[in-house]
């Protein structure tokens, strides 16, 4: 009667034990998603304090630059293409947004120093040594900075190439541009002259002043710093870096389309120069003013599918060298 007691005694307990047991692995699957949604809404809510600080502090340099009293929207022929560039890091971090995951963010601490480097610089260039382009710079830094601290250092590395690729969003100062632009100017200059007497337009040089001969007349043509073609050659290579990253699978794909930019932006500089130069047969005012402004930009769309078309040859080449043999095994 003992043993059948105890036995009825354990199968009772060891029951009671399978029920409790049960029951707690029903409740724990309940209990953590809530701990962990409370822990993803807490990390969402100090990632968008951060983010909203950054902001803040950078906000004077991003009115200047983007506003409609700055940089790019007074000098859209120049810098328009600073509005475009933010997107395309952007769509290059959500094309990889997969590769974030498996990498894995954590935060990594660092990264705050590098942030904070990057603050104390802007504000040096902000009120020691006033400079738009450098503080633009230090914003970048302290964005890497910003980055690092809340996705981690394996995360950190996909980054680099948008976080750099903001760079082409800063306008270069004036003080750079004019040492730059004089050796450009001469080159457009000359290559005009060169093309409109191929053309049969009676033309001689001075410099980088075009004189042009048409029934007797002369009409000189000032080649000056917005025709010198550095804004164009900027624009151009922040095209190209982009053209390369998102569809180049090659990396000596990506390094010919970055060089491609410098002469294909060049030479249709010339070509600018040029119709400029066959406007005037017709009527002097084309070449100033807002018909200049006009024409050059018009002129960048043959020059866009010009470059358009030497990365689809580099692509088809690649792709050829990239195939295999016929009867070569797989």
């Amino acid at each position: 009667m003992g043993a059948r007691a105890s036995s009825a005694q354990g199968r009772t307990f060891g029951r009671l034990d399978d029920r409790m047991t049960t029951l707690a692995s029903n409740a724990a699957p309940q209990a953590l998603p809530a701990r962990a949604a409370r822990a993803s809404l807490g990390a969402q809510l100090v990632i968008g304090a951060l983010v909203l600080a950054f902001a803040a502090v950078f906000f004077r340099w991003i009115l200047r630059q983007f506003g409609t009293g700055g940089w790019s929207y007074h000098h859209f022929e120049d810098w328009g293409h600073a509005y475009i560039v933010p997107l395309i890091s952007g769509f290059y971090v959500w094309q990889r947004r997969d590769e974030i995951v498996r990498a894995g963010i954590e935060p990594f601490w660092p990264g705050l120093g590098v942030m904070l480097m990057g603050i104390v610089t802007y504000v040096y260039f902000l009120t020691g040594y006033p400079n738009h382009m450098f503080q633009g710079f230090a914003m970048i830094l302290a964005l890497a900075g910003l980055s690092m601290l809340l996705l981690g250092p394996r995360v950190f590395p996909i980054m680099v190439f948008p976080l750099a690729y903001l760079g082409f969003a800063v306008t270069i100062s004036e003080a750079i541009m004019l040492k730059i632009t004089w050796g450009l100017k001469l080159l457009a200059s000359q290559g005009a002259w060169a093309l409109l007497n191929l053309i049969q337009v009676d033309t001689d040089i001075n410099g980088n002043i075009l004189n042009v001969y048409h029934g007797g007349e002369v009409t000189p043509l000032n080649v000056a710093d917005a025709c010198a073609g550095m804004r164009m050659v900027v624009a151009f290579i922040a095209l190209a870096v982009a053209v390369a990253f998102l569809s180049c699978r090659l990396w000596w794909q990506r390094i010919a389309v970055c060089l491609l930019a410098i002469p294909v932006a060049l030479l249709m500089n010339i070509v600018r120069v040029a119709v400029l130069g066959v406007a005037t047969l017709f009527d002097a005012d084309l070449a100033v003013g807002g018909a200049h402004t006009f024409i050059g930009t018009l002129l960048l769309i043959p020059a866009f599918f010009l470059f358009m078309g030497c990365v689809w040859l580099l692509k088809a080449l690649g792709n050829q060298l990239a195939a295999p043999a016929p009867g070569a095994t797989a």
